[in-house]
């Protein structure tokens, strides 16, 4: 047999945490202090964050030849584009004024080199003057590794000014570093934000200051040492800027949630005449049971993240887990013992002399939360199958989801890279459009001129395919020759060897043989005058994919386009591995909680038609481009993974909270359908101001101008909110009326098991 309610109040592991904690509440507060400073001090540290990456892709190798050949990682190099405040800047000033600029930069030690319209090199990398639009650009190349060079990116920035010359930079140092700004002002803004509206809520619950101020001082340092965290070890492994984000997203939302739960059942202890010595045990042993299994819950939901592995998806999935578990050690130990110091004094601060914040008794007909409890309970057909159409409904966008990989577009226009990006497509179009790069690589060395002709033959299969609308190679340099003579020129050791030959024209072909050929590496870039998430450029990626051979070499395909398709099929390949594990490991959670099999099946089932409620407007609005997008974009490939995996272990909060109630009536009574109605009665309201909580904590992240950022918010807000009113009030008690005692059977074989497994028993 199970231990009965009351020997769980004073027997259980959680309720001796309890007394403990209550007597020993100054050692366990200095213990949070410690904490709290060391936390300080890694977050004054700072951490080394990175746009994140996914290793081991076909993109990423290509990548890897690239810096093989040009000797620095490519992400190294930057674009500055200049345009003339004045109008009758000529060309030759223009130059002159560029080149001024730039020169600070040439003698920087972080700087590999600089390009600049001066530099007499303009045959292969194209015209970087464009007289009729005042403008000019100049690549700067950073040394060292590509954390090296995000890291000296700022300094090297700063020295490029000018009196006569707007400069924007864009690139990939450029997009990293104000991505990594704009998140950190977007997160402020946040805070800001959604601290006073959780504050706010919980004074309407509680209706005395002490009591709301507390959880969101725990929601705070949760996140602080979840952060902190997150910084120590970014300096040695790649963390994405990304995390930081997600990790205030959760941590705030779930760390006020689990407080909000032990001080509401605090309250109550000491309402029923508990002094403090036993109300908090009793606390703990109760609501504090809720908060371990649902962290337990969300943690799980979020290790479904560990499964994509090399990739910054398992970062974001640490960075949430600990976090998630500061939340539980944080509410379990820091807050009781802020409760055991208090004392009665939990009360102090009554807001009861406005009108609004008065306690009324409730009806004669019982809570509106039971009104509406009983009323499911007399109709549980008429609700269930119209709610569940309503989320289906809502879903049905999401069967047209498209993704693609983040890149500047991201960013709001006004900020730099953002600015530079859109600057170079008006005046520079050949540099910002679609590139799709092809790395040839050869079993040995020299790579050329033996393999010239090979080259040639796919210089021209590519030029042949669909929206290909130049190829830039060794091959591909203008000069009007036979393959022949290029093995001749190719094999010269300098320009000026081969009789006969101006060495003007041949100035193209060093520059290009400089910048595309390796040892034992050969690379092409196709142009295709194509958006990178257009489909007809994933078309070619594909078709460039299915012959791989050139000569004895193999040809390897990355670029922006490249990079979307390798990292939507890296995430598709493990996403039934992920689901598995996160559905399959609540399950579990679920049956040792409740020790029913049912139970846990509609759990699952429920969470499952919310997200793909939220799932469904998240695609109407972002990529459809509907409500406040002005712009719209597919979804980022990771999205939707890290939704799930946040939001399935979410709702498992709610679902733990409101299913432990029922159960504990049940146990009491026998009478499923007074268990569903008392249960309901009693942690509606908890969830209900919960989930208002974490909707205002999320909304204040929609307000993010980083479209990512945006969207999961949105998603998270959309999906609580749902799963809040619709499936706990409606879809839960409809279900279990309709179960009836079903709801609490199991086999005989797995109740026996639950039992030495201690399920049940963590309280």
């Amino acid at each position: 047999m199970e231990p009965s309610t009351e020997d769980r109040f004073r027997h259980g592991l959680l309720a001796t945490l309890g007394s403990f904690i209550h007597r020993r509440r100054w050692l366990v507060l200095t213990v949070s202090g410690l904490f709290l400073a060391a936390s300080a001090l890694m977050l004054a540290k700072g951490g080394h964050l990175t746009g994140g990456s996914i290793r081991g892709i076909e993109c990423e190798q290509a990548e890897s030849l690239v810096e093989e050949v040009l000797g620095h990682p490519p992400d190294n190099a930057w674009v500055a584009v200049f345009r003339a405040k004045q109008d009758d800047l000529t060309e030759d000033r223009l130059v002159a004024e560029v080149e001024k600029a730039l020169a600070p930069l040439r003698e920087h030690p972080s700087v590999l080199s600089v390009t600049g319209p001066g530099d007499g090199a303009e045959g292969f990398e194209g015209r970087l003057v464009n007289p009729s639009a005042r403008s000019a650009l100049a690549i700067v190349t950073l040394a060292g590794a590509h954390r090296d060079a995000l890291l000296a990116y700022p300094e090297t920035r700063a020295l490029l000014q000018s009196d006569t010359l707007d400069i924007f930079a864009t690139g990939r140092l450029p997009f990293l570093r104000d991505l990594g700004e704009t998140l950190s002002s977007d997160l402020l803004r946040a805070k800001l934000i959604s601290l006073p509206l959780a504050l706010l809520v919980l004074l309407l619950v509680f209706r005395t200051v002490v009591a709301a101020v507390l959880p969101v001082g725990v929601g705070a340092l949760a996140v602080l040492g979840g952060i902190a965290i997150v910084f120590g070890l970014s300096r040695h492994m790649d963390i994405a800027e990304y995390t930081v984000s997600v990790c205030s997203l959760i941590g705030l939302g779930v760390a006020i949630d689990y407080s909000l739960f032990i001080v509401a059942r605090y309250r109550e202890e000491l309402d029923a005449g508990h002094d403090t010595a036993e109300a908090l045990p009793r606390a703990l042993a109760t609501a504090g049971r809720v908060v371990v299994f649902s962290g337990v819950a969300v943690a799980t939901g979020l290790s479904g993240l560990l499964f994509f592995k090399g990739s910054y998806l398992m970062s974001m999935g640490l960075g949430g887990a600990i976090v998630i578990g500061l939340s539980v050690v944080f509410a379990l130990t820091f807050l009781p013992a802020l409760l055991a110091v208090l004392g009665p004094k939990i009360h102090m601060g009554r807001l009861s002399r406005l009108p609004f914040l008065r306690s009324r008794r409730p009806p004669a007909g019982g809570s509106f939360w039971r009104r509406v409890a009983l009323w499911v309970m007399r109709h549980p057909l008429p609700v269930l199958v119209p709610t569940l159409a309503i989320l289906l409904c809502m879903g049905i966008p999401f069967l047209h989801l498209r993704m693609t990989a983040s890149d500047v577009r991201v960013l709001p226009g006004e900020v730099e890279a953002r600015r530079g990006y859109d600057l170079l497509r008006t005046d520079f179009p050949d540099r910002a459009e679609a590139r799709l790069l092809v790395a040839v690589r050869f079993p040995s060395e020299p790579a050329l001129p033996e393999r010239v002709g090979a080259l040639v033959d796919l210089s021209r299969s590519l030029a042949a395919l669909p929206d290909v609308r130049k190829v830039e190679s060794i091959v591909n340099t203008g000069l009007p020759l036979p393959r022949e003579m290029y093995q001749t020129l190719l094999a010269a050791p300098a320009p000026g060897a081969i009789p006969g030959v101006p060495a003007e024209l041949l100035a193209p072909l060093e520059a290009a043989k400089r910048r595309t050929v390796g040892e034992r590496v050969v690379l092409l870039s196709v142009l295709t005058g194509l958006e990178p998430d257009d489909e007809r450029a994933r078309a070619l990626v594909r078709a460039i994919r299915e012959h791989r051979e050139v000569g004895d070499g193999e040809l390897l395909v990355g670029g922006a386009t490249a990079n979307d398709i390798d990292t939507t099929g890296f995430i598709m390949e493990r996403v039934p591995y992920a689901l598995a594990f996160v559905v399959g490991t609540t399950l579990v959670v679920l049956f040792l909680l409740l020790g029913s099999v049912l139970l846990p099946i509609k759990a699952v089932i429920m969470n499952l038609v919310s997200i793909a409620g939220s799932f469904g407007a998240l695609v109407w609005v972002f990529q459809d481009a509907n409500l406040f997008i002005q712009e719209g974009r597919p979804i980022e490939p990771s999205l939707p993974v890290l939704l799930f995996c946040i939001l399935f272990g979410l709702s498992m909060d709610y679902e733990v909270l409101m299913l432990s109630r029922i159960k504990e009536s049940y146990e009491r009574t026998g009478d499923n359908m007074d268990a569903v109605v008392d249960g309901l009665e009693k942690s509606a309201g908890l969830i209900t101001s919960a989930a208002v909580i974490m909707v205002a904590v999320f909304c204040a992240f929609t307000l993010a101008r980083v479209v990512l950022i945006q969207a999961t918010g949105f998603g998270m807000a959309l999906a609580v909110a749902l799963d809040a009113t619709l499936v706990r009030v409606l879809l839960v008690p409809s279900t279990m009326r309709l179960l009836g005692h079903l709801n609490w059977w199991a086999p005989r074989p797995l109740l026996a098991l639950r039992q030495r497994l201690g399920g049940g028993r963590l309280h």
